[in-house]
């Protein structure tokens, strides 16, 4: 333990309660790695504070002490966002103890929510009121609000509802000399400058710790039809999203994912089935919903999408789930997917986005750069068509020793990759962020004034640097192309 951190415990240790400081090795450990196991730090000190001004306490002594922080909810970044350096010099700051629902309004469709509510918790809570918070992802069980505001989360439903930045309404944070910002206030109009609100969103945590947030609620889904699809190319995909939302906007969520990913789930994954009796290149799997018990069943919606669809020969083969134990059992493939992959080998893995209309020539011809590139790989894309948001795997050739593969090759692949998507137009990062693992990339391949604005921003709001250091932008350029 560093002087300074010394010090800061005698400060706090007056101030917060016994419980909210943890220094016990065992209990800190398991909060020291991310979720993946890719990323390790050491944190001798762990907070764990219970109301926000207890987080304001542990900021302002923090900023006076110059002890780094590193602010952690669920866990679940895939870009060791929430992981503390190494060097021991930062504490962690959890938030999973600030896990009050504030107030759910369900005739305004606002909820307010604390940083540490588990998002299925707030699931739970807005259905008990027939309102729904219309964002889900695969770590739902675990991924806190704060954690999904602070890294401007996506998921299956963003085609018909947005990312996270859609979805918040106000943000409350703790700036870095324990000042509180409060921005939960539900303005539909706000003209006083810059919006900080929206810069919080996506910012990771180095700007600010993000304590609750306001957000917008849906009314409860009263009917779904799930639908499975067969075809032959991404194109087909794409024509087909552009038929149904010409239809309507009952169409939450549009998933693409290649024959591979489909074969490696019914391969590692007990209990699962081909949905399809025949083989198909590509498959789409589509959710349309109401919210009008009176309103007719979506089933039929999207009868009348896939009908002429498979008569022009777009689509191969449709079928529609006869059950909800139907339905879940499609969404089961596509959430059990990168399970799936993870059993095949190792992988370099990127979460990108390009354009929407030049997404299925993307999937094919990074696929076919990659393959020629590095022989023995196998290259394929999965997830949001309707996005642009694809995670684009590079799988390690057959028998490749796990440990060096990852250490030696895979950078080159994420590398050759990332070219491949900056020249297409698009982000090396869609909706996991950028944490330590993306930060030189996004320093190699963005433009100068785009970084010199981040940093002036992290410079302005952060000028100690004492906010999730590491992660996102640095106060000072990194050697990232060495």
């Amino acid at each position: 333990m560093t002087p300074q951190q010394t010090r800061m415990l005698d400060a706090l240790a007056p101030r917060l309660p016994t419980r909210a400081i943890v220094t016990d090795r065992e209990a800190i450990a398991p909060w020291e790695t991310d979720w993946r196991g890719r990323w390790h730090g050491h944190a001798p000190i762990l907070f764990e504070p219970v109301t926000v001004g207890q987080v304001q306490e542990i900021v302002a002594v923090a900023a006076r002490e110059q002890v780094p922080l590193v602010p952690q909810g669920g866990n679940t970044s895939m870009v060791g966002g929430a992981t503390p350096p190494a060097s021991g010099a930062a504490a962690i700051l959890s938030l999973r103890r600030l896990n009050r629902i504030r107030s759910l309004d369900a005739s305004a469709g606002l909820a307010i929510a604390e940083a540490g509510v588990i998002l299925a918790d707030l699931h739970e809570a807005a259905l008990a009121d027939s309102r729904r918070f219309p964002l889900t992802l695969g770590s739902r069980g675990s991924a806190t609000i704060g954690g999904l505001v602070s890294t401007n989360a996506g998921g299956t439903q963003v085609l018909r509802w947005g990312t996270m930045r859609g979805l918040v309404v106000g943000v409350e944070a703790v700036l870095a000399d324990g000042s509180l910002y409060d921005g939960l206030a539900a303005l539909k109009k706000d003209n006083r400058g810059y919006d900080l609100n929206q810069l919080l969103i996506g910012a990771e945590g180095t700007l600010g710790i993000v304590t609750a947030a306001t957000l917008r609620l849906a009314p409860a889904i009263s009917a779904r039809a799930v639908a499975w699809i067969g075809l032959a190319t991404p194109d087909a995909a794409l024509r087909l999203l552009r038929r149904f939302e010409a239809a309507g906007n009952a169409v939450e969520s549009f998933e693409l994912l290649p024959a591979e990913s489909l074969h490696a789930v019914l391969t590692h994954i007990p209990g699962t089935r081909p949905p399809l009796s025949g083989e198909h290149s590509w498959h789409v799997l589509i959710e349309a919903v109401t919210s009008d018990a009176e309103a007719p069943h979506p089933t039929g919606f999207v009868e009348r999408v896939l009908g002429p669809a498979m008569a022009d020969g777009i689509v191969a083969d449709a079928v529609i789930a006869a059950s909800e134990a139907q339905a879940d059992a499609f969404w089961r493939i596509r959430d059990s997917i990168s399970d799936a992959e993870r059993a095949t080998g190792p992988a370099a893995q990127h979460d990108i986005s390009v354009p929407v209309e030049a997404m299925p020539r993307f999937l094919i011809e990074a696929a076919a750069a990659c393959d020629a590139r590095f022989p023995g790989t196998r290259a394929s894309g999965f997830g949001h068509l309707g996005d642009g948001n694809v995670h684009f795997h590079v799988r390690a050739p057959a028998g490749a020793d796990r440990s060096r593969w990852l250490a030696e090759d895979a950078p080159l692949v994420t590398r050759f990759v990332d070219d491949l998507v900056v020249a297409a137009g698009g982000s090396i990062s869609a909706e996991h962020g950028i944490g330590q693992m993306k930060l030189h990339e996004l320093e190699r391949l963005s433009p100068p004034p785009r970084m010199a604005a981040l940093r002036a921003i992290k410079q302005a709001l952060d000028p100690a640097g004492i906010f999730n250091p590491g992660k996102l932008v640095t106060l000072a350029p990194s050697r990232a192309d060495e």
